[in-house]
Protein backbone atom coordinates (compact mmCIF):
# COMPACT_ATOMS: atom_id res chain seq x y z
CA UNK A 1 0.00 0.00 0.00
CA UNK A 2 1.27 3.73 -0.54
CA UNK A 3 2.96 5.67 2.48
CA UNK A 4 2.37 8.93 0.62
CA UNK A 5 -0.59 10.08 -1.73
CA UNK A 6 -0.05 13.89 -3.24
CA UNK A 7 -3.69 15.25 -4.42
CA UNK A 8 -2.90 17.38 -7.63
CA UNK A 9 -6.25 19.00 -7.24
CA UNK A 10 -7.98 21.61 -5.17
CA UNK A 11 -10.98 22.30 -3.42
CA UNK A 12 -13.68 19.73 -2.32
CA UNK A 13 -12.21 16.83 -4.20
CA UNK A 14 -8.93 17.29 -2.91
CA UNK A 15 -10.26 17.16 0.73
CA UNK A 16 -12.58 14.05 0.29
CA UNK A 17 -9.59 12.03 -1.14
CA UNK A 18 -7.69 13.41 1.86
CA UNK A 19 -10.40 12.23 4.37
CA UNK A 20 -10.32 8.78 2.89
CA UNK A 21 -6.17 8.85 2.86
CA UNK A 22 -6.76 9.26 6.57
CA UNK A 23 -8.88 6.74 6.78
CA UNK A 24 -6.64 4.25 5.26
CA UNK A 25 -3.56 5.85 7.38
CA UNK A 26 -1.66 7.03 4.39
CA UNK A 27 0.08 10.30 4.58
CA UNK A 28 -1.23 13.05 2.48
CA UNK A 29 0.47 15.88 0.33
CA UNK A 30 -1.37 19.20 -0.66
CA UNK A 31 -0.98 21.83 -3.49
CA UNK A 32 -2.06 24.56 -3.73
CA UNK A 33 -1.53 28.04 -5.86
CA UNK A 34 -1.61 31.45 -4.06
CA UNK A 35 -4.81 31.96 -4.42
CA UNK A 36 -5.75 28.65 -2.27
CA UNK A 37 -3.48 29.05 0.37
CA UNK A 38 -6.78 29.67 2.77
CA UNK A 39 -8.45 26.62 1.62
CA UNK A 40 -9.64 23.32 3.56
CA UNK A 41 -7.49 21.01 1.72
CA UNK A 42 -4.25 22.89 2.36
CA UNK A 43 -5.42 22.42 6.20
CA UNK A 44 -5.95 19.28 7.05
CA UNK A 45 -3.21 17.39 4.53
CA UNK A 46 -0.27 16.44 6.55
CA UNK A 47 2.22 18.22 3.93
CA UNK A 48 1.19 21.52 1.57
CA UNK A 49 3.56 22.34 -1.18
CA UNK A 50 2.86 25.75 -3.32
CA UNK A 51 2.61 25.25 -6.61
CA UNK A 52 2.34 28.49 -8.10
CA UNK A 53 0.23 31.75 -8.96
CA UNK A 54 -3.22 31.81 -9.33
CA UNK A 55 -4.19 30.75 -13.08
CA UNK A 56 -4.42 27.09 -13.25
CA UNK A 57 -2.11 26.81 -16.03
CA UNK A 58 0.89 28.09 -13.79
CA UNK A 59 -0.22 25.79 -11.03
CA UNK A 60 -2.53 23.06 -11.11
CA UNK A 61 -1.77 22.50 -14.33
CA UNK A 62 1.94 22.65 -14.65
CA UNK A 63 3.08 19.35 -14.28
CA UNK A 64 6.54 20.07 -13.75
CA UNK A 65 5.46 21.67 -10.33
CA UNK A 66 3.23 18.88 -9.11
CA UNK A 67 6.20 16.35 -10.10
CA UNK A 68 8.21 18.16 -8.46
CA UNK A 69 5.89 18.75 -5.33
CA UNK A 70 5.46 14.92 -5.22
CA UNK A 71 9.20 14.25 -5.27
CA UNK A 72 10.47 16.79 -2.42
CA UNK A 73 7.59 15.35 -0.70
CA UNK A 74 8.94 11.52 -1.57
CA UNK A 75 4.97 11.13 -2.61
CA UNK A 76 4.67 7.41 -4.00
CA UNK A 77 1.50 8.31 -5.65
CA UNK A 78 -0.88 10.92 -7.47
CA UNK A 79 -4.51 11.44 -6.94
CA UNK A 80 -5.46 13.97 -9.61
CA UNK A 81 -9.26 13.92 -8.36
CA UNK A 82 -11.63 15.40 -11.25
CA UNK A 83 -10.60 18.07 -13.87
CA UNK A 84 -7.56 19.42 -14.36
CA UNK A 85 -4.58 16.54 -15.23
CA UNK A 86 -6.99 13.61 -14.51
CA UNK A 87 -7.85 12.86 -18.47
CA UNK A 88 -3.96 13.95 -19.33
CA UNK A 89 -2.11 10.93 -20.58
CA UNK A 90 1.05 13.24 -20.83
CA UNK A 91 0.95 13.50 -16.88
CA UNK A 92 0.19 10.03 -16.65
CA UNK A 93 3.23 8.75 -18.46
CA UNK A 94 5.03 11.57 -16.49
CA UNK A 95 4.11 9.92 -13.32
CA UNK A 96 5.06 6.76 -14.64
CA UNK A 97 8.40 7.94 -15.68
CA UNK A 98 9.46 8.98 -12.14
CA UNK A 99 8.20 5.59 -10.34
CA UNK A 100 5.34 7.46 -8.97
CA UNK A 101 1.65 5.80 -9.10
CA UNK A 102 -0.69 7.69 -11.07
CA UNK A 103 -4.30 6.78 -9.23
CA UNK A 104 -6.11 6.70 -12.49
CA UNK A 105 -6.37 5.40 -15.91
CA UNK A 106 -2.93 4.30 -17.89
CA UNK A 107 -1.62 7.20 -20.58
CA UNK A 108 -2.34 4.19 -23.32
CA UNK A 109 -5.91 4.18 -22.00
CA UNK A 110 -6.07 8.00 -21.50
CA UNK A 111 -5.12 8.56 -25.41
CA UNK A 112 -7.52 5.38 -26.43
CA UNK A 113 -10.55 7.00 -24.88
CA UNK A 114 -10.13 10.60 -23.78
CA UNK A 115 -10.42 11.24 -28.37
CA UNK A 116 -14.09 10.99 -29.05
CA UNK A 117 -13.72 9.57 -32.35
CA UNK A 118 -11.50 6.43 -30.84
CA UNK A 119 -13.22 6.14 -28.11
CA UNK A 120 -16.61 5.81 -30.55
CA UNK A 121 -14.99 2.81 -32.69
CA UNK A 122 -13.58 0.97 -29.74
CA UNK A 123 -16.93 1.00 -28.19
CA UNK A 124 -18.14 -0.58 -31.90
CA UNK A 125 -15.78 -3.17 -31.83
CA UNK A 126 -16.49 -4.01 -28.35
CA UNK A 127 -20.26 -4.76 -29.39
CA UNK A 128 -21.60 -1.77 -27.34
CA UNK A 129 -24.26 0.73 -29.11
CA UNK A 130 -23.43 3.76 -30.58
CA UNK A 131 -24.93 6.47 -31.82
CA UNK A 132 -24.96 6.37 -35.67
CA UNK A 133 -22.04 8.58 -37.24
CA UNK A 134 -18.88 9.04 -38.61
CA UNK A 135 -16.21 6.53 -38.13
CA UNK A 136 -13.78 8.32 -37.29
CA UNK A 137 -12.75 12.40 -37.73
CA UNK A 138 -14.11 14.43 -40.37
CA UNK A 139 -11.94 15.56 -43.19
CA UNK A 140 -13.47 18.25 -44.42
CA UNK A 141 -16.82 19.86 -44.93
CA UNK A 142 -17.49 17.55 -48.35
CA UNK A 143 -17.25 14.63 -46.52
CA UNK A 144 -19.57 16.28 -43.44
CA UNK A 145 -22.29 16.99 -45.79
CA UNK A 146 -22.22 13.62 -47.18
CA UNK A 147 -22.30 12.16 -44.02
CA UNK A 148 -25.23 14.45 -42.88
CA UNK A 149 -27.46 12.95 -45.42
CA UNK A 150 -26.86 9.76 -45.19
CA UNK A 151 -27.37 9.86 -41.47
CA UNK A 152 -30.11 12.33 -41.70
CA UNK A 153 -30.82 15.19 -39.80
CA UNK A 154 -31.01 16.55 -37.16
CA UNK A 155 -27.43 15.62 -36.75
CA UNK A 156 -25.22 16.80 -34.25
CA UNK A 157 -21.19 17.94 -34.61
CA UNK A 158 -18.87 17.56 -31.91
CA UNK A 159 -14.90 18.13 -31.21
CA UNK A 160 -12.99 15.06 -30.88
CA UNK A 161 -11.00 16.85 -28.15
CA UNK A 162 -13.97 18.30 -26.52
CA UNK A 163 -15.61 19.08 -23.36
CA UNK A 164 -18.04 21.42 -22.00
CA UNK A 165 -20.07 21.72 -24.84
CA UNK A 166 -17.35 23.38 -26.89
CA UNK A 167 -17.32 22.72 -30.69
CA UNK A 168 -20.55 21.25 -30.57
CA UNK A 169 -23.55 22.54 -32.88
CA UNK A 170 -27.01 20.72 -33.55
CA UNK A 171 -28.19 21.26 -36.91
CA UNK A 172 -31.64 20.76 -37.96
CA UNK A 173 -31.57 21.31 -41.64
CA UNK A 174 -28.84 21.42 -44.66
CA UNK A 175 -28.73 24.98 -44.84
CA UNK A 176 -27.54 25.38 -41.72
CA UNK A 177 -24.42 22.68 -41.46
CA UNK A 178 -21.61 24.66 -43.46
CA UNK A 179 -21.71 27.81 -40.96
CA UNK A 180 -22.15 25.29 -37.96
CA UNK A 181 -19.16 23.22 -38.94
CA UNK A 182 -16.91 26.29 -39.78
CA UNK A 183 -18.27 27.82 -36.61
CA UNK A 184 -17.75 24.60 -34.05
CA UNK A 185 -14.08 23.90 -35.83
CA UNK A 186 -12.76 27.52 -34.92
CA UNK A 187 -14.14 27.09 -31.53
CA UNK A 188 -12.57 23.69 -31.35
CA UNK A 189 -9.54 24.93 -31.98
CA UNK A 190 -9.63 28.17 -29.94
CA UNK A 191 -10.51 25.87 -26.92
CA UNK A 192 -8.39 22.89 -27.27
CA UNK A 193 -6.12 23.59 -30.27
CA UNK A 194 -7.52 20.93 -32.33
CA UNK A 195 -10.33 21.45 -34.90
CA UNK A 196 -11.15 17.66 -35.31
CA UNK A 197 -14.56 17.21 -36.08
CA UNK A 198 -16.85 14.10 -36.07
CA UNK A 199 -20.68 13.74 -36.43
CA UNK A 200 -23.45 11.83 -34.75
CA UNK A 201 -27.29 11.47 -35.43
CA UNK A 202 -29.06 14.02 -33.14
CA UNK A 203 -30.77 11.96 -30.86
CA UNK A 204 -34.05 13.42 -29.63
CA UNK A 205 -35.52 14.08 -26.01
CA UNK A 206 -32.40 12.33 -25.00
CA UNK A 207 -31.36 11.67 -21.30
CA UNK A 208 -27.60 11.51 -20.11
CA UNK A 209 -27.32 8.12 -18.17
CA UNK A 210 -23.75 7.47 -16.72
CA UNK A 211 -22.97 4.13 -15.45
CA UNK A 212 -20.04 3.94 -12.62
CA UNK A 213 -17.73 1.05 -13.31
CA UNK A 214 -14.28 -0.17 -11.63
CA UNK A 215 -12.00 -2.25 -13.35
CA UNK A 216 -8.62 -3.97 -11.73
CA UNK A 217 -5.47 -5.22 -13.35
CA UNK A 218 -6.26 -8.19 -14.62
CA UNK A 219 -8.86 -6.69 -16.71
CA UNK A 220 -12.19 -8.13 -14.10
CA UNK A 221 -14.77 -4.91 -14.41
CA UNK A 222 -18.25 -4.62 -12.15
CA UNK A 223 -20.74 -2.04 -12.71
CA UNK A 224 -22.21 0.10 -9.81
CA UNK A 225 -25.46 1.15 -11.59
CA UNK A 226 -26.28 4.01 -13.09
CA UNK A 227 -26.85 7.87 -12.34
CA UNK A 228 -29.10 10.30 -14.28
CA UNK A 229 -27.42 13.70 -15.36
CA UNK A 230 -29.90 14.79 -17.74
CA UNK A 231 -30.74 18.56 -15.83
CA UNK A 232 -27.92 20.15 -17.22
CA UNK A 233 -27.12 24.03 -18.53
CA UNK A 234 -25.06 24.43 -21.29
CA UNK A 235 -23.83 21.02 -21.13
CA UNK A 236 -22.92 21.80 -17.63
CA UNK A 237 -24.45 19.13 -15.06
CA UNK A 238 -26.59 20.71 -12.40
CA UNK A 239 -27.95 17.82 -9.96
CA UNK A 240 -27.72 14.12 -10.41
CA UNK A 241 -29.54 11.34 -8.94
CA UNK A 242 -29.52 7.82 -8.46
CA UNK A 243 -31.58 5.14 -9.56
CA UNK A 244 -32.60 7.07 -12.59
CA UNK A 245 -37.10 7.87 -12.58
CA UNK A 246 -36.38 6.59 -16.59
CA UNK A 247 -35.06 3.66 -16.03
CA UNK A 248 -36.59 0.16 -15.59
CA UNK A 249 -34.79 -3.10 -14.37
CA UNK A 250 -34.64 -4.49 -17.62
CA UNK A 251 -32.85 -1.38 -19.10
CA UNK A 252 -30.38 -1.20 -15.76
CA UNK A 253 -29.24 -4.58 -16.76
CA UNK A 254 -28.47 -4.35 -19.83
CA UNK A 255 -26.99 -1.12 -20.03
CA UNK A 256 -24.70 -2.54 -16.97
CA UNK A 257 -23.92 -5.54 -18.55
CA UNK A 258 -22.80 -3.17 -21.29
CA UNK A 259 -20.70 -1.26 -19.52
CA UNK A 260 -18.88 -3.76 -18.37
CA UNK A 261 -18.29 -5.21 -21.18
CA UNK A 262 -16.84 -2.05 -22.69
CA UNK A 263 -14.42 -2.27 -19.82
CA UNK A 264 -12.89 -5.50 -19.79
CA UNK A 265 -12.94 -5.54 -23.99
CA UNK A 266 -10.38 -2.69 -23.13
CA UNK A 267 -8.99 -4.00 -19.93
CA UNK A 268 -10.01 -0.69 -17.90
CA UNK A 269 -8.17 -0.73 -14.55
CA UNK A 270 -9.41 2.16 -12.04
CA UNK A 271 -12.58 4.09 -11.56
CA UNK A 272 -14.64 5.56 -14.69
CA UNK A 273 -17.91 5.89 -16.11
CA UNK A 274 -19.28 4.78 -19.24
CA UNK A 275 -21.74 7.75 -20.43
CA UNK A 276 -24.85 6.61 -22.41
CA UNK A 277 -27.31 9.10 -24.30
CA UNK A 278 -30.86 7.22 -24.08
CA UNK A 279 -33.91 8.20 -26.60
CA UNK A 280 -37.39 8.07 -25.02
CA UNK A 281 -37.99 4.72 -26.58
CA UNK A 282 -35.08 3.93 -23.60
CA UNK A 283 -32.71 2.75 -26.53
CA UNK A 284 -29.60 3.54 -25.38
CA UNK A 285 -26.05 4.80 -27.15
CA UNK A 286 -22.77 5.31 -26.24
CA UNK A 287 -21.52 9.00 -26.00
CA UNK A 288 -18.31 8.71 -24.21
CA UNK A 289 -15.89 7.71 -21.35
CA UNK A 290 -14.74 9.27 -18.72
CA UNK A 291 -11.41 7.50 -16.91
CA UNK A 292 -11.30 9.43 -13.72
CA UNK A 293 -13.55 10.16 -10.69
CA UNK A 294 -16.76 11.96 -11.41
CA UNK A 295 -17.98 15.29 -9.57
CA UNK A 296 -21.23 13.06 -8.87
CA UNK A 297 -19.90 9.92 -7.71
CA UNK A 298 -20.99 10.56 -3.66
CA UNK A 299 -24.72 9.75 -4.89
CA UNK A 300 -23.08 6.24 -5.72
CA UNK A 301 -21.62 5.87 -2.50
CA UNK A 302 -24.87 7.10 -0.59
CA UNK A 303 -27.22 3.96 -2.16
CA UNK A 304 -24.50 1.34 -2.11
CA UNK A 305 -22.49 1.92 1.08
CA UNK A 306 -19.02 2.15 -1.13
CA UNK A 307 -16.26 4.34 -0.92
CA UNK A 308 -15.20 5.17 -4.35
CA UNK A 309 -11.71 6.90 -3.44
CA UNK A 310 -10.89 4.01 -1.15
CA UNK A 311 -11.45 1.60 -4.32
CA UNK A 312 -9.41 3.70 -6.21
CA UNK A 313 -6.47 3.19 -4.29
CA UNK A 314 -6.57 -0.14 -3.84
CA UNK A 315 -6.66 -1.26 -7.19
CA UNK A 316 -3.86 1.56 -8.27
CA UNK A 317 -1.90 -0.73 -5.41
CA UNK A 318 -3.02 -3.89 -7.47
CA UNK A 319 -5.67 -5.07 -5.11
CA UNK A 320 -8.48 -7.20 -7.17
CA UNK A 321 -11.83 -5.97 -7.25
CA UNK A 322 -14.57 -9.09 -5.84
CA UNK A 323 -16.27 -8.91 -9.54
CA UNK A 324 -19.79 -7.90 -8.03
CA UNK A 325 -21.80 -5.58 -9.84
CA UNK A 326 -23.91 -3.28 -7.41
CA UNK A 327 -27.73 -2.13 -7.75
CA UNK A 328 -29.01 0.93 -5.56
CA UNK A 329 -30.48 0.08 -2.42
CA UNK A 330 -31.83 3.47 -2.10
CA UNK A 331 -32.17 6.96 -3.44
CA UNK A 332 -29.48 9.89 -3.69
CA UNK A 333 -29.88 12.87 -5.07
CA UNK A 334 -26.81 15.78 -5.64
CA UNK A 335 -27.04 19.48 -6.17
CA UNK A 336 -24.39 21.40 -6.95
CA UNK A 337 -24.21 24.46 -5.14
CA UNK A 338 -22.05 26.70 -7.27
CA UNK A 339 -21.30 30.77 -6.80
CA UNK A 340 -23.40 32.06 -9.35
CA UNK A 341 -26.38 34.31 -9.40
CA UNK A 342 -29.55 32.35 -10.48
CA UNK A 343 -31.22 35.26 -11.15
CA UNK A 344 -29.26 36.98 -13.23
CA UNK A 345 -27.92 34.09 -16.32
CA UNK A 346 -26.11 31.91 -13.88
CA UNK A 347 -23.60 34.68 -13.59
CA UNK A 348 -20.19 33.95 -11.51
CA UNK A 349 -20.47 35.52 -7.92
CA UNK A 350 -16.97 35.13 -6.39
CA UNK A 351 -15.89 37.45 -3.19
CA UNK A 352 -15.71 36.81 0.49
CA UNK A 353 -18.37 34.32 2.19
CA UNK A 354 -19.60 36.77 5.14
CA UNK A 355 -21.77 33.83 7.08
CA UNK A 356 -22.33 30.07 6.40
CA UNK A 357 -24.64 27.79 8.01
CA UNK A 358 -24.72 23.73 6.59
CA UNK A 359 -27.96 22.12 7.23
CA UNK A 360 -27.46 18.50 8.92
CA UNK A 361 -29.38 15.57 9.92
CA UNK A 362 -30.19 11.88 9.17
CA UNK A 363 -29.11 11.68 4.85
CA UNK A 364 -27.86 14.66 4.51
CA UNK A 365 -23.96 15.28 3.47
CA UNK A 366 -22.13 18.12 2.31
CA UNK A 367 -18.82 17.58 0.35
CA UNK A 368 -17.45 21.44 0.21
CA UNK A 369 -13.87 23.29 0.89
CA UNK A 370 -15.47 26.54 1.80
CA UNK A 371 -16.25 28.38 5.39
CA UNK A 372 -17.36 31.42 6.95
CA UNK A 373 -14.66 34.13 5.75
CA UNK A 374 -13.27 31.95 2.86
CA UNK A 375 -13.05 34.28 0.07
CA UNK A 376 -13.83 32.30 -2.99
CA UNK A 377 -10.71 33.24 -5.94
CA UNK A 378 -12.50 34.21 -9.76
CA UNK A 379 -9.90 31.57 -11.13
CA UNK A 380 -11.56 28.03 -11.08
CA UNK A 381 -14.73 26.48 -11.63
CA UNK A 382 -17.29 28.12 -9.16
CA UNK A 383 -18.74 25.01 -7.60
CA UNK A 384 -18.04 25.31 -4.38
CA UNK A 385 -20.37 22.66 -2.25
CA UNK A 386 -22.19 19.64 -3.17
CA UNK A 387 -25.28 18.66 -1.13
CA UNK A 388 -26.29 15.34 -1.42
CA UNK A 389 -29.86 14.02 0.14
CA UNK A 390 -30.52 9.80 0.62
CA UNK A 391 -33.66 8.62 1.69
CA UNK A 392 -35.79 4.95 1.24
CA UNK A 393 -37.56 6.97 -2.11
CA UNK A 394 -37.68 9.60 -4.51
CA UNK A 395 -39.97 11.35 -2.76
CA UNK A 396 -38.67 11.47 0.34
CA UNK A 397 -35.08 12.19 -1.11
CA UNK A 398 -36.79 15.41 -2.81
CA UNK A 399 -38.72 16.67 0.69
CA UNK A 400 -35.01 15.79 2.38
CA UNK A 401 -33.16 17.67 -0.09
CA UNK A 402 -35.88 21.01 0.33
CA UNK A 403 -35.65 20.56 4.11
CA UNK A 404 -31.67 20.93 3.61
CA UNK A 405 -31.76 23.83 1.25
CA UNK A 406 -33.82 25.82 3.10
CA UNK A 407 -31.34 25.53 5.58
CA UNK A 408 -28.52 26.19 3.70
CA UNK A 409 -27.08 29.68 4.54
CA UNK A 410 -24.23 31.17 2.84
CA UNK A 411 -24.74 35.34 2.71
CA UNK A 412 -21.71 37.71 1.01
CA UNK A 413 -22.05 35.83 -2.55
CA UNK A 414 -24.79 34.78 -5.04
CA UNK A 415 -25.54 31.05 -4.88
CA UNK A 416 -27.46 28.70 -6.80
CA UNK A 417 -29.36 27.30 -3.94
CA UNK A 418 -32.22 29.27 -4.94
CA UNK A 419 -32.43 27.51 -8.30
CA UNK A 420 -32.14 24.10 -6.77
CA UNK A 421 -34.82 24.90 -3.83
CA UNK A 422 -37.30 26.16 -7.28
CA UNK A 423 -35.91 22.89 -9.63
CA UNK A 424 -37.37 20.43 -6.42
CA UNK A 425 -40.64 21.89 -6.88
CA UNK A 426 -41.46 21.87 -10.24
CA UNK A 427 -43.75 19.46 -11.62
CA UNK A 428 -41.96 17.71 -14.44
CA UNK A 429 -38.58 16.95 -11.97
CA UNK A 430 -40.76 15.82 -9.28
CA UNK A 431 -42.51 13.34 -12.18
CA UNK A 432 -38.88 12.58 -13.00
CA UNK A 433 -39.86 13.82 -16.44
CA UNK A 434 -36.93 15.97 -17.76
CA UNK A 435 -34.29 14.97 -20.64
CA UNK A 436 -31.14 16.84 -21.56
CA UNK A 437 -33.53 19.97 -22.65
CA UNK A 438 -35.11 20.64 -19.42
CA UNK A 439 -33.00 24.11 -18.37
CA UNK A 440 -33.85 25.13 -21.97
CA UNK A 441 -37.64 25.99 -20.68
CA UNK A 442 -36.90 26.65 -17.03
CA UNK A 443 -37.44 29.64 -15.63
CA UNK A 444 -36.72 31.29 -12.90
CA UNK A 445 -39.33 32.63 -10.72
CA UNK A 446 -39.00 36.06 -9.17
CA UNK A 447 -37.84 36.30 -5.22
CA UNK A 448 -40.54 37.92 -4.32
CA UNK A 449 -42.99 35.14 -5.37
CA UNK A 450 -40.49 32.40 -3.80
CA UNK A 451 -42.18 32.25 -0.39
Amino acid sequence: MFKKILIANRGEIALRVIRTCKEMGIKTVAVYSTADAESLHVRFADEAVCIGPAPSNLSYLKISNIIAAAEITNADAIHPGYGFLSENAKFSKICEEHDIKFIGASPEMISKMGDKATAKATMRAAGVPCVPGSEGIIKDYKECLKLAKDIGFPVMLKATAGGGGKGMRAVWKEEDLEPAWESARKEADASFGNDGMYMEKLIEEPRHIEIQIVGDSSGKACHLSERDCSVQRRHQKLTEETPSPFMTDTLRKKMGDAAVKAAEYIKYEGAGTVEFLVDKHRNFYFMEMNTRIQVEHPITEQVIDYDLIREQILVAAGVPISGKNYFPQLHSIECRINAEDPYHNFRPSPGKITNLHAPGGHGVRIDTHVYSGYIIPPNYDSMIAKLITTAQTREEAINKMKRALDEFVIEGIKTTIPFHRQLMDHPDYVEGNYTTKFMEDFKMKPKEEEA
